[in-house]
């Protein structure tokens, strides 16, 4: 993380699934966008652990903690109206 900041911010968000299906479909739809969002002041780590996604997220300021977590609910909101239309 960047030197320059006086902190850094090191947080987990754990979502969790009723199946393990459901947890690797979603495990599997946020992956390629994860790819996509490590930069130099944040970065987002996805592992999966019995019917749960746990992101460990590092970020060296407010701002880039707040980005990460609000990419994590944005694609979760996506799978939980995707599940939503295939009841």
């Amino acid at each position: 993380m960047n030197q320059n900041n006086y902190f850094s911010i090191h947080s987990t968000i754990k979502l969790e699934f009723s199946t393990s299906q459901i947890r690797d479909f979603s495990y599997n739809s946020f992956l390629p966008e994860l790819s996509n969002t490590k930069t130099k002041r944040s970065s987002i780590k996805m592992e999966k652990n019995s019917n749960s996604l746990i992101f460990s997220i590092e970020s060296s300021d407010i701002t880039a903690f707040r980005a990460s977590v609000s990419d994590i609910i944005g694609l979760g909101k996506v799978i939980e109206n995707t599940l939503k239309l295939c009841e």
